[in-house]
Order: C-alpha cells, then sequence, then structure tokens
C-alpha cells in the first residue's frame, strides 16, 4: 500500500527559510520518480521538483530556481524540499507525489500516487 506523508509546513515570514518533508511506505525511491506539486487559491496545480528514479536528474520549475532544493534520503525513504529566499507567491498547499513524469531535468507532470498536502503560508 503506497503512502505519502508530507509534512513540515506552516508560515513563515518573507525571506525565511522551510523544509518539507515527504515520507514515502509501500514502494522504494528507487521505484518511481517523486517530487512536489504545489496549488494556490484559484490558480492551476504547478510542479515545483522531482527526481527521477531513472537517472537521477532534478527539475526545478523557473519560479523556484536558486531557492528551492530537493533531495532524498534512500535510508529514510524521504524526500526534502528545502525552500529557503521565501515569497509571498510560494504560498499554496504543497503536494508529495510519487509515479511521476520527471524527465531530462526539463519536464515534469502527472502523478499517480498523491499524499495529503501540507500548507506554506508566507507573509509579506
Amino acid at each position: 500500500d503506497v503512502q505519502l506523508q508530507a509534512s513540515g509546513g506552516g508560515l513563515v515570514q518573507a525571506g525565511g527559510s522551510l523544509r518539507l518533508s515527504c515520507a514515502a511506505s509501500g514502494f522504494s525511491l528507487d521505484d518511481y520518480s517523486i517530487g512536489w506539486f504545489r496549488q494556490a487559491p484559484g490558480k492551476e496545480r504547478e510542479g515545483v521538483s522531482c527526481i527521477s528514479s531513472a537517472d537521477g536528474r532534478i527539475y526545478y520549475a523557473d519560479s523556484v530556481k536558486g531557492r528551492f532544493t530537493i533531495s532524498s534520503d534512500n535510508a529514510k525513504n524521504t524526500v526534502y524540499l528545502q525552500m529557503n529566499s521565501l515569497k509571498p507567491e510560494d504560498t499554496a498547499v504543497y503536494y508529495c507525489a510519487a509515479d511521476l513524469i520527471c524527465l531530462f531535468g526539463t519536464v515534469m507532470g502527472g502523478g499517480h500516487y498523491w499524499g495529503k498536502g501540507t500548507q506554506v503560508t508566507v507573509s509579506s
């Protein structure tokens, strides 16, 4: 039974940092590409970052490049999203997803398995 448990969201001032965690169970991180999406009120869901299970390449949305870092700990079967220099426009519900499209460091989409979201709110 595949499960994804996201945590680490919260309220932070602009310029601050948060680290999101996604604990995976029921599969190994080597099995599926895994990453983070976000959805702000009234906006479409956006792919933020992912790690390809095929070759380890990492994708970042242009809006977060240089500020966010995705990483994984295979021993803990957990993926992290370190978010620095947060901006009010980063405010959204962040979702962890697995078995998604994560190609060549340039393409992210889909998502077969989803965790419950964690709210990130950045105040100005």
